[in-house]
């Protein structure tokens, strides 16, 4: 099948007259990612509890490791276990990137992500909102509405995609998605957003 752009073209060059919105893809990938952070510690790091949160998930080989790309040394970490310092604003920037990135590696490791999209191969219900047309002049607007589909087995190949930021495959997976949609899937290439049921 052929790419977004050129699914697009059917439409135009739907910038041209000011609309806004990004490759289906793209939402995707932000919605992914939207998921994985509304899965985590509710707690800011700011916070004693958020920040002491994620120094125990971290407590592992890789989480130290996570920590010791981000800068951070074990003899550091001990350090703030033990209440004897306490870490900067950007150490817990780190200390909060480290565990982000230990908690994306975990439910992509685990299946937990795929498995929860998948839903006993019920598959998720998926919103899908059009281009942003508001500033579009009238007479070159197209009526797009939003979207919603239940969209299913997909979702094993979209997070293995995710994970390797493979954002054509993602892209192709898009495609997929909205050619379920009917005979104006094209004008779906561009999005404001996805949002998805999870």
């Amino acid at each position: 099948m052929a790419g977004s752009e050129d699914l697009w073209a059917r439409w135009g060059e739907w910038q041209r007259h000011d609309a806004r919105g990004m490759k289906g893809g793209e939402a995707l990938i932000l919605e992914l990612n939207r998921i994985v952070h509304s899965s985590g510690i509710v707690s800011p790091v700011t916070s004693r509890r958020g920040l002491t949160a994620r120094l125990r998930y971290l407590d592992s080989p890789a989480g130290r490791q996570a920590l010791a790309e981000q800068g951070v040394t074990a003899r550091t970490v001990r350090a703030w276990m033990r209440g004897k310092a306490t870490p900067s604003a950007p150490s817990r920037e780190r200390i909060d990137a480290a565990y982000w990135w230990r908690r994306r590696e975990n439910l992509i490791r685990s299946g937990w992500l795929a498995r929860h999209l998948d839903n006993d191969g019920r598959g998720r219900r998926m919103e899908i909102y059009p281009v942003d047309q508001s500033h579009v002049d009238t007479k070159y607007s197209r009526p797009l509405s939003d979207r919603s589909i239940t969209v299913r087995y997909i979702w094993s190949d979209l997070v293995h995609a995710w994970a390797t930021r493979n954002a054509t495959l993602v892209d192709e997976i898009w495609d997929d998605v909205i050619t379920d949609l009917d005979s104006d899937y094209a004008a779906y290439a561009y999005v404001s957003s996805v949002g998805i049921g999870a």
